[in-house]
């Protein structure tokens, strides 16, 4: 049995160049590295997923600042606690005139209002400056008053080239203390892993050193071991990501051609391929905009609710979830009606980019505006009984007035198209009556 402390630990950065993404945060220009240089932390909140360094950050922040660091546990600990573990810290800072106590609260969305209300005093105060760490939007699982008194940091998953670098501080880690060959990593089995790892470094970490454990007195990592250290199947495809990018095609083609098998298939291809859902999510909401449109605009609303589902549950639940509005996409009717409308209006918005805006419909703020007729002559369709204006241009003067929008027969576009001839044949009996 090995007495090594685990890789994800004896990893834990002690300086800002040690520590792996978030460089908007921690790099050298990074915010909280301004900040430090200034001696100005203040209490905060690291919003973040899990394995995105916010564990990390707190002890770089201890280290660097040379400060007391008190971790607290949000599940065993009571308002009992919170308030001697303060009190001592304010003893602390008034004999020692030092600075204030760095107080660590993970998952502080744990704790709850009363638990959450202890810290206001003394963090009011300054006795001891509050980090809490959490998966959760603070804005719904942080109490306002405290929530006021803190700065909200967000971070964000590990990039897959921030991956790379600490797979190899890890492997360097690990053969350290090897005796025989280095442990090594072929490209592809490390591109498997840092795709498997989706942004989490402590995920990364941990199946690296299971498969070291499991190989043995064995040299290279391969994707049959990798696997056994992860439990699952994973895949390994090219590092430019095309294959990957030809998943997403099949998947888009499948459900624009309404084959739910098909787009269940490669869904759950793109699942083993990558595990991280965004781009995914994002496809499907492209699909249900420029394949399905107004046919059916609950589609949009559909694959909305399946991403926000997936990061409220997790995994196990969300892809299901999303599997949903995978096959409610694929049945649902197709238009690509929107798509060409509006690739039609912004060819002819640069085309006529420099059009002055007609006098009618311009907008009268001022006293001056009113007087040179701005406005004037509009004609507030909420005043007519069939609140639709006849006769009215909407476009420039010297451009011509384009039918963009060519609604298809199907689902509920056609209420639409019957909603654009009932709008023409206003018009149509405008003209007819004019004298």
């Amino acid at each position: 049995m090995s007495s090594r402390s685990p890789l994800a630990d004896a990893l834990r950065p002690s300086s800002f160049e040690e520590y792996a993404g978030n460089a908007d945060l921690m790099g050298p220009q990074g915010v909280l590295t301004t900040l430090v240089k200034a001696n100005q932390i203040p209490s905060m909140i690291l919003w973040g997923p899990p394995g995105c360094g916010k564990t990390s950050l707190v002890h770089v922040l201890s280290q660097v600042l040379d400060v007391e660091i008190i971790k607290i546990s949000a599940i065993n600990t009571g308002i009992k606690d919170i308030k001697q573990i303060a009190e001592q810290a304010q003893q602390s800072r008034d004999s020692l005139f030092s600075q204030s106590s760095l107080v660590f609260v993970d998952e502080i969305h744990r704790f709850n209002k009363s638990q959450q209300d202890a810290f206001l005093p003394y963090v009011e105060s300054g006795a001891i400056r509050l980090i809490g760490a959490t998966t959760e939007n603070p804005s719904f699982s942080i109490n306002q008053a405290l929530l006021s008194r803190l700065r909200v940091f967000t971070l964000t998953p590990l990039t897959e080239a921030d991956l790379e670098k600490l797979t190899v501080r890890g492997l360097t880690h690990l053969n350290a203390g090897r005796e025989g060959k280095p442990l090594s990593l072929s490209d592809s089995s490390q591109q498997a892993l840092i795709k498997h790892a989706n942004g989490d470094a402590r995920r990364l970490l941990n199946a690296l050193e299971l498969a070291a454990d499991i190989v043995g007195e064995g040299s290279e990592l391969t994707l049959a071991i990798l696997e056994q250290a992860v439990g699952e199947t994973i895949a390994a495809f090219d590092k430019q990501g095309d294959h990957y990018y030809d998943l997403l095609s099949a998947f888009h083609k499948s459900i624009r051609g309404s084959a739910t098998d098909a787009s269940l298939y490669w869904f759950a291809r793109m699942l083993i391929a990558n595990t991280d859902v965004s781009p995914i999510c994002r496809r499907l909401l492209a699909i249900a905009s420029e394949d399905i449109g107004n046919a059916d605009p609950k589609a949009l609303q559909v694959c909305l609710n399946a991403w926000d589902i997936y990061h409220r549950v997790g995994a196990a639940e969300g892809e299901r979830a999303i599997a949903q509005a995978v096959i409610y996409c694929a049945l649902a009717p197709k238009s690509n009606a929107v798509y060409n409308a509006f690739k039609a209006a912004k060819a002819d918005a640069l085309k006529h980019a420099n059009e002055p805006v007609p006098i009618h419909l311009r907008n009268a703020p001022t006293q001056l505006a009113k007087d040179a007729g701005h406005g004037a002559s509009y004609v507030y369709p909420h005043n007519l009984n069939t609140a639709y204006a006849t006769g009215v241009n909407y476009f420039p003067e010297n451009m011509p007035q384009s039918e963009y929008y060519q609604p298809n027969p199907r689902g509920f576009e056609k209420h639409l198209q019957q909603k654009i001839a009932y709008l023409q044949e206003l018009e149509d009996n405008t003209q007819k009556n004019k004298p």
